[in-house]
């Protein structure tokens, strides 16, 4: 993840419910589930190009999602948090997702990789 981007975990009471073995395993299987997700009409995922704003892993395995579109018109509004949430649900492990749609702060290029700009051209 970027500097732009966060997963957080919480935690209820002293210790952690997730072991930290566990909690990086389910890191990386989320992102690798976000990162299997692409906006229709871009030639990249949405994880590269910025449109996930905050990932939170609760004690109880239940994951919160802020994400964003490139713009509040976008033509797949409708779909791709559904997209998101299907994805990410499909981590073993995962109890429950929950994905909500920002626009603050407002998408802006800045916010993609260099693997979107390489894919999109974008130099």
């Amino acid at each position: 993840m970027d500097e732009s981007q966060t997963l957080n975990t919480t935690v209820d009471g002293d210790t952690a419910a997730i072991p930290p073995e566990e909690l990086d395993r389910l890191t990386d299987d989320i992102v690798a589930a976000m990162k299997s997700v692409y906006d229709p009409e871009i030639p990249s995922d949405i994880y590269e190009l910025g449109l996930i704003y905050r990932v939170d892993i609760d004690d109880s395995r239940k994951v919160a999602i802020d994400m964003t579109l490139t713009s509040p018109s976008c033509p797949s509004a409708a779909e791709l948090p559904g997209m998101v949430e299907n994805a990410v649900a499909s981590v073993p492990g995962i109890s429950e997702v929950k994905v909500n749609l920002t626009f603050d702060p407002p998408w802006d290029q800045s916010r993609m990789s260099d693997e979107a700009r390489v894919a999109l051209n974008m130099w």
